[in-house]
């Protein structure tokens, strides 16, 4: 009996221990990492070493740049059940974060993903090898929208293509601020400006080497256009602000919300999306086809290996960006413009447009007036937005601690004054009288909470403790800023003659920025009639082929004053779309 029932007893074990076996393992955990904008948390879900789920818990990252990390990235990991899988392009430090946090929680759960479970693929992401529309946008920026939105609502069929993951270009990463002479938040503030003065400050701000036929459209043309963006593509201005950017005789740019492009990209893509405009994302245009005549017909693209015939009835847009993040493309035009400077500019801003074009004999323009942005972050040289301070009255000073150059002054100017000082950088300063008015810390707390973590910038209850974290001559700064106290107080700035009104800098906290510059923008690209039509060489119009934006060399001269880009790429954007709907 007793034999019995330790067999039956084995038995019953031996089931219970199958059983066990049999059911799924699940371990639940979490983990994090330092992305752009802050701390990345993700839950992961691991079943029998299968990572089943991705959940994220917590980000602050770029709502648009970031987009494809939280989804095809993530896809990307759980079908191919690896970490290890390729980030982002354009968005490489929260590609990064997101792979670490992964990472960290699947350590914290003692999860270990088993070889070779991926998941079969599909060819969900198949595309037909020929495409036929009737406008075709090459480049998804400001210009890109703006001409295809245009198009669309002139009756044509329209798809736009982009080789990055997501929209938006350099545009997306911009303060997003817009020059627009006579706006309403002008007369708001009781502020006068013409179409005249805003031309005047263009041209002579690019040393008046810009086509004056293309800056008066973009002058008279600039309040249409953002009436256009505020009433139809519902783009969020402040209504009682303005900025006043260097070599500009009076404020006159409108602001976004948030003081960033995101605004009104992410606006650009609801009305794309109300329209029903295509956007093809990860397609890289690689020739424009011509037919025997010489017009321009459409464009050969390629995705995920495999080349896209994309057939044109009407017209070409080219709105693909300058050539800021092609080292090689720009030193040819400028040889100091090597490596060593970071660039302001996406990824993706190679030239491809201009590249392309020159294929077919396209005439370019301006192409060694290449421009730097004085005010970016040391280490990755993406432009500081909340540097937007000096708009409003910050001081820049050296590591000796003297202001060296009006800080409204022309881009170029500033940038060449900062390269010439100790470390080839230069210390933002400003009090709480200026951070009241210009809420820069408030707005950009992120970006604040970034470079404090680095070491970048400090706040502090007073000015000598700001000065020892940056090791700047104590007794000088208070020299200078007791100066500059003067002349805020007096109205006159005797020192550098700054055309802005100056603050105080004498109430705490206070904020300090070090900062150096970035190659920014391009001046010089295809030349372009005021039909946004592109030229060859002779002079003469390339049929079907239009191109706005960047891409262009016609408008700013050697210099382009801030807040004109956006201008620039919505007004010419408009024309283009317009012009090649109705070609």
């Amino acid at each position: 009996m007793l034999k019995k029932t330790l067999i039956a007893s084995a038995m019953m074990a031996l089931v219970v221990g199958c059983s066990a076996q049999q059911t799924p393992s699940t371990v639940t955990s979490t983990g994090s990492a330092f992305g752009k904008h802050g701390e990345i948390q993700v839950q992961t879900e691991v079943t029998d070493g299968q990572l089943t789920d991705i959940q994220v818990l917590k980000q602050k990252e770029n709502k648009i740049l970031a987009a494809s990390v939280f989804t095809e990235m993530k896809q990307a990991m759980i079908d191919e059940n690896r970490t290890d899988v390729d980030g982002i392009s354009g968005a490489t430090v929260t590609s990064k974060a997101f792979k670490e946090a992964v990472d960290n929680s699947l350590s914290a759960g003692g999860a270990v993903l088993l070889a070779g479970a991926a998941k079969a693929k599909t060819d969900k992401d198949s595309v037909k090898a020929e495409q036929k529309f009737d406008v075709v946008v090459v480049g998804s920026g400001g210009a890109g929208f703006s001409a295809a939105i245009t198009a669309k609502n002139a009756g044509a069929n329209v798809v736009i293509i982009e080789k990055m993951p997501t929209v938006g270009g350099n545009s997306l990463i911009t303060g997003g601020q817009m020059n627009v002479p006579g706006n309403w938040v002008q007369k708001k503030m009781g502020i006068e400006d013409s179409i005249d003065q805003f031309v005047k400050d263009t041209l002579k701000g690019g040393d008046y080497l810009g086509d004056p036929e293309m800056v008066q459209i973009l002058a008279e043309q600039s309040l249409p256009a953002a009436q256009w963006l505020r009433d139809y593509i519902k783009v969020d201005f402040y209504k009682d602000q303005l900025f006043q950017f260097g070599g500009h005789s009076v404020k006159r740019a409108l602001i976004p919300k948030n003081h960033t492009g995101a605004e009104w990209i992410s606006k650009f893509m609801a009305k794309a999306d109300e329209l029903q405009i295509p956007i093809h994302t990860r397609t890289t245009a690689k020739a424009l086809i011509q037919d025997q005549s010489g017009r321009v017909i459409g464009v050969e693209a390629e995705k995920n290996g495999k080349t896209i015939t994309y057939l044109a009835k009407d017209g070409v847009i080219l709105a693909t960006g300058g050539f800021g993040a092609n080292v090689e493309m720009r030193t040819k035009y400028v040889p100091e413009l090597d490596s060593r400077y970071g660039t302001t500019n996406a990824r993706g801003i190679q030239g491809d447009g201009i590249k392309m074009a020159e294929k077919l004999h396209a005439k370019t323009h301006n192409m060694e007036s290449i421009q730097t942005y004085p005010v970016c972050h040391v280490d990755s040289g993406v432009i500081a937005l909340i540097g937007d301070s000096r708009f409003f009255g910050a001081m820049l000073v050296n590591k000796e601690g003297n202001r060296f150059v009006e800080e409204l002054e022309r881009r170029d100017v500033i940038s060449r004054a900062i390269l010439s000082q100790t470390n080839q950088q230069a210390y933002l300063l400003w009090g709480n009288e200026i951070e009241q008015i210009a809420d820069v810390v408030s707005i950009h707390k992120d970006e604040f909470n970034e470079l404090n973590r680095k070491g970048q910038m400090f706040k502090a209850n007073s000015i000598e403790e700001l000065a020892d974290k940056f090791g700047i001559d104590k007794a000088q700064l208070m020299a200078q800023v007791e100066r500059m106290n003067g002349f805020a107080k007096q109205g006159k700035d005797t020192q550098f003659n700054h055309r802005g009104k100056l603050q105080t800098i004498m109430q705490p906290p206070f904020y300090m920025l070090v900062a150096k510059p970035s190659v920014h923008h391009t001046m010089g690209g295809l030349v372009t009639n005021t039909k946004a039509q592109v030229l060859d060489v002779n002079d003469k119009i390339i049929p079907g082929l239009f191109a706005a934006g960047e891409v262009t060399g016609m408008t700013h001269g050697s210099n382009r004053l801030g807040g004109n880009a956006i201008t620039d790429v919505t007004v010419f954007g408009r024309i283009a779309g317009k012009q090649a709907a109705n070609n």
